[in-house]
Parts: structure tokens; C-alpha cells; sequence
């Protein structure tokens, strides 16, 4: 290796240092500001405490707000999967005209900012006569999970056989039951990385959610904003944090079950 190539390689790995510490250090200033004694956003912190995570446990309202968002959460997720998968086969093996075009309008939401999305959803639903705010946000929820399933499915799908599936429907399995035993087994990695982004993409929401919420109905997002308004302490960097830890256990369960670097090739 000559010197320029040392000198690049390092200047590389500097840049790629810098990266990482301009990303990580936001949620290192949360983690950090949460186990802080001291009732304002301030670093170093005087002290360290666990106030915070006791005061986060009394504010109210926080427990429908978190129960509500995982259960869109986890709603949305599987219908997107099921969904998004019976999408993704019909571009990939599909013939037919406009199949390009159905993949570009499904992936389509994320091309837009979110506030647009959401102000267009709330009027279509005003139209159509939807005023329950449940239903709302489940539609609205996979509307911005959908794309994240669709787009990782048929990355995955690309490079599958589906002769395999042929040869299962010969053996005598059902067209369903063929794409249950052969193709979602053989595709796990994409599956497992779908669901994970669509997760914690509608665990997150903020832009969309907003548009559809009432008194009643307010996801976690929603809900950390009002006690931003209300009464803003580090209880809301202890709510963050308990984010970033869902976001952690996700990467740990890929991990563990397939791998990370199967995850990221599906």
C-alpha cells in the first residue's frame, strides 16, 4: 500500500468517525440529560438520578399514549406485511403492464413530507365520512408502514426462485400455503427487517399522526409534544430514551434470530 492509499484509507475512516459522532452524539445528550438531577437541560449534569424515570411514570395520559401507539404499531405492521408481500410477488413475477409504475406509487409516501400526507389523508377521510380517530390513524399508520414493507419485499423478491413455488404447488400445496412454507421461510431476513422499520417507523410518527388525533386517541408522539407545552423537563428526555432502547431491542432481536448483515442485504 503506498503512501497515498495510507493517506486516503485514514482520511476515510476520519470521515467516517466524524459521521458517526455527528449522529450519535443527539442521543447521547438524551440518554445523558435523562439520568440528570437537575430539573433543566443542562450538561454536565450536576448529578445523577433516576427522578426523571419515576416522574415520567406519573404524567398522565402516558400510559394510553403508549399503549395506543403499540398497538397501531404492531396492527399496522402486520397488515403491511401481509399486504406488502401480495404486492411485492405480483410486481416481481407479474407480467402486466404498469407494474413499474404500482411499484414507484406504493414506495410513493415516503417521497413526500410527511405534514403533506397528512393534511391530504385527513381531507380524503373527511370525504369518505371516516371521523373515528382509531381508524384514522390504523389507515394513516399503514400508509407509512406500507412503503417500508413493499420496498424491502421486493428488493428480496428480486433474487428469489419462484420455481420453488412451482414446484411446491405440484407437490400438491395451495398457492398460499406455498408462498407460507416457501417463500416467507426463505425470505425471513426480509420479512424480519420489513416488519422492524414498519414498527418502529409507526412507533415514531409524528407529521401524520398529528392530523388525526383527538382528545381521546393521542399516540406517544403526539402526547410527548403536549408535555412539551405543558410542562417540558427532562421526563421527556426519559420518554426518548425509552424510544432509543426500543429501537436497540429491535436491532438485538435481527441480530440474534438472522444476523445484521442478512438483515441488511434483505
Amino acid at each position: 500500500m503506498t503512501r497515498v492509499d495510507r493517506m486516503a484509507l485514514g482520511a476515510s475512516w476520519a470521515v467516517a468517525a466524524l459521521t458517526v459522532a455527528f449522529l450519535m452524539t443527539p442521543l447521547v445528550v438524551t440518554v445523558a440529560v435523562s439520568f440528570a438531577d437537575s430539573p433543566v437541560y443542562s450538561l454536565p449534569p450536576p448529578g445523577w438520578s433516576l427522578r426523571w424515570y419515576e416522574a415520567m411514570q406519573r404524567r398522565s395520559g402516558l400510559a394510553d399514549a403508549v399503549m395506543l401507539s403499540l398497538n397501531l404499531a404492531l396492527v399496522s405492521t402486520a397488515i403491511s406485511l401481509i399486504v406488502g408481500a401480495a404486492a411485492a410477488i405480483a410486481v416481481a413475477r407479474g407480467r402486466f403492464p404498469g407494474r413499474e409504475a404500482i411499484a414507484t406509487f406504493t414506495v410513493s409516501p415516503l417521497m413526500m413530507p410527511g405534514l403533506v400526507v397528512g393534511v391530504a389523508l385527513l381531507q380524503f377521510l373527511r370525504e369518505v365520512g371516516l371521523r373515528d380517530a382509531y381508524w384514522s390513524l390504523l389507515l394513516g399508520h399503514i400508509l407509512i408502514t406500507l412503503p417500508f414493507v413493499m420496498r424491502t419485499l421486493l428488493a428480496a423478491m428480486t433474487q428469489f426462485d419462484f420455481s420453488l413455488i412451482d414446484a411446491a404447488r405440484t407437490l400438491g400445496l395451495s398457492w398460499p400455503m406455498a408462498v407460507v412454507k416457501v417463500l416467507a421461510p426463505n425470505l425471513a431476513p426480509a420479512f424480519l427487517t420489513a416488519g422492524l422499520f414498519a414498527f418502529l417507523a409507526s412507533m415514531d410518527n409524528y407529521p401524520i399522526s398529528i392530523f388525526l388525533t383527538d382528545a381521546r386517541n393521542k399516540t406517544l408522539p403526539i402526547k410527548m409534544l403536549q408535555y412539551l407545552e405543558e410542562q417540558p423537563d427532562p421526563s421527556l428526555a426519559a420518554m426518548s430514551t425509552g424510544l432509543i432502547l426500543l429501537a436497540l431491542i429491535a436491532l438485538i432481536i435481527g441480530s440474534r434470530t438472522v444476523g445484521l448483515n442478512r438483515m441488511i442485504q434483505g
